[in-house]
């Protein structure tokens, strides 16, 4: 499996609890993406998707 790209959309923006409102990625996942594997991104993204749609909600 090839590798996954950063989903940022240059539109970084944190809010209190340190999820980014472009990616919705928490900071700590900005910060282990390059280090991750291809399973951990994919992870991470499922996991910011939920929130995206969660944020969507409000």
């Amino acid at each position: 499996m090839s590798d996954i790209n950063r989903p940022c959309i240059r539109r970084c923006s944190l809010n209190e609890e340190e999820i980014c409102l472009g990616c919705f990625r928490t900071f700590d996942d900005m910060l282990r993406w390059n280090k991750a594997s291809v399973e951990e991104k994919q992870e991470m993204l499922n996991i910011a998707e939920r929130r995206k749609m969660e944020h969507a909600k409000k």
